[in-house]
């Protein structure tokens, strides 16, 4: 399942070229991320209280078309888990119109926060912590 967080562009976010500051685009996945999290059941707050944390261990961002102030988009996310302690992220931020702007991969885990390792199963620790588990699976 993929989910989505509405975004509008903002003034103060923009670059001297008047288009989305490059950083920007990341802080829009990373708001989509705690979104699905927060919808699954998961909020900040009950995650540092189960003792973990999410991280992101790697992003690269594929820039397509400009944003420009006004432009209303929406954020995806997928995560989409394999065998290990990490999980693939896969987004895309899309514009009112269908254009793809942005696509942004990245590779995260969950952190045990006292430890300091990552956990052997996110897939599973999450679930069993979510309300909502079934929008935590690609």
């Amino acid at each position: 399942m993929t989910f989505f967080a509405d975004v509008t562009v903002r003034g103060y976010e923009l670059d001297t070229q008047g288009h989305l500051n490059q950083a920007v685009y990341l802080q829009y996945a990373e708001h989509a991320r705690w979104e699905l999290l927060r919808a699954a059941g998961l909020p900040q707050e009950k995650l540092l209280a189960s003792g973990v944390g999410p991280v992101a261990l790697e992003a690269t961002v594929k820039f397509l078309r400009e944003l420009r102030g006004g432009d209303r988009v929406r954020v995806s996310c997928r995560f989409v888990y394999g065998e290990g302690k990490t999980f693939r992220i896969e987004q895309q931020i899309v514009k009112d119109d269908g254009t793809v702007a942005a696509e942004i991969t990245g590779v995260g885990g969950m952190l045990d926060l006292s430890t300091r390792r990552l956990i052997a199963d996110p897939r599973a620790y999450l679930a069993t912590l979510a309300d909502s588990p079934d929008l935590l699976t690609g």
